[in-house]
């Protein structure tokens, strides 16, 4: 179990987020003094989960006004503060303007949180949750990576506006973290990578795409067959202790991959099959990659016939050693995190 000692404050921002929730939830357990930069503080639907966590834990919840893309918005809630976890960033692909949607608060979000770091001066470590697609644009990428795996040393170079624009979105904020970051000396940035990311949330109406495409999975959309996409998979629980690991570990430095398995979503779809029997409407076979092809236009979600001839088939693989080396990073299984994602959004009955 990580040791977390500090007594100064910590910020997490994007904290009523999916997995910013189990950032704070582990910081609350440790007894610390958590300050959480949101939209609207009076917002019980927003923040009534995370103060709800904070009068069962030892820990103490602050909360604070703040925009993500209103410069220095951040400075009272970092105030304090030794160490910051930047989570805040939208996961979306259905959206009509990619660089207004994703990209604009990506990146003028990760700048605006950095410059307030350079400004308060207190801060001296940052942990940005990033992905594994500021890594990879396609998965054909993967077999021209070191050994064919996807590690660290590895950057997207292929996502644009046009195409996989949240990827995009992510690879553009990351780099212009690390540029800032290798401009001073005050603070050092350490970046954490998931893989697609699952599990229960702690918010009980979670916006997450996660839970779009696990809902898309169960309710009959995909009766006819899923396809064989390769992805890395990792519990939302696990990467929370990824981001604690990366904050408070001495030494700990660069890049991160943090993905628990190798899966694809008709693996998904047959693990939750053993787990609840038939009462989803779960797909039983496999799509063909040229009907998922042929179909790619009218499915929505952004999905091309670039996408499905770029990914159906083409096996995803990765390097995790990283975190495993530096940390003792661990992950749980994958039919625990479907199982226990899935009875949080039907219940049990």
């Amino acid at each position: 179990m990580l040791t977390i000692g500090t007594t100064q404050p910590v910020l997490v921002t994007g904290a009523t987020g999916y997995v910013a929730g189990w950032i704070v939830r582990g910081l609350l357990e440790a007894g610390v003094t958590v300050h959480a930069p949101v939209r609207d503080p009076e917002s019980t639907a927003k923040v009534g989960h995370l103060q709800d966590m904070s009068r069962e834990l030892p820990g103490t919840l602050r909360l604070f006004q703040a925009d993500l893309l209103q410069s220095g918005s951040y400075g009272p809630a970092m105030q304090g503060c030794g160490l910051v976890f930047h989570t805040a960033s939208p996961f979306s692909l259905r959206v009509k303007d990619p660089q207004r949607d994703l990209v604009d608060p990506a990146l003028a979000g990760t700048r605006n949180v950095l410059e307030t770091v350079n400004a308060m001066g207190g801060v001296r470590r940052v942990v940005l949750t990033s992905s594994v697609v500021a890594i990879y644009d396609d998965n054909v990428d993967v077999a021209r990576a070191p050994q064919g795996r996807l590690d660290e040393s590895v950057w997207n170079t292929g996502s644009s506006l046009d195409h996989n624009p949240y990827a995009y979105s992510k690879t553009l904020a990351e780099r212009a973290a690390w540029e800032m970051a290798q401009a001073q000396s005050c603070w050092d940035l350490v970046v954490v990578n998931p893989s697609l990311v699952l599990g229960p949330a702690l918010n009980p109406r979670p916006s997450s795409e996660s839970f779009a495409l696990i809902k898309r999975l169960t309710s009959g959309a995909m009766r006819s067959g899923a396809p064989r996409w390769p992805m890395g998979v990792v519990d939302v629980r696990d990467l929370a202790q990824a981001h604690l690991a990366a904050g408070f570990t001495p030494g700990a430095e660069g890049r991160h991959i943090i993905s628990g398995h190798e899966s694809d979503l008709f693996e998904m779809a047959q693990i939750l099959r053993d787990q609840f029997g038939d009462r989803f409407a779960l797909p039983t076979r496999v799509a063909p990659k040229w009907l998922v092809w042929l179909a790619a236009p009218f499915a929505g979600g952004g999905l091309t016939r670039q996408m499905v001839a770029r990914n159906v088939g083409h096996p995803w693989r990765s390097d995790t050693s990283k975190a495993v080396q530096a940390w003792g990073q661990s992950y749980r299984p994958l039919d625990d995190s479907l199982t226990d994602m899935v009875t949080q959004m039907y219940g049990d009955a």
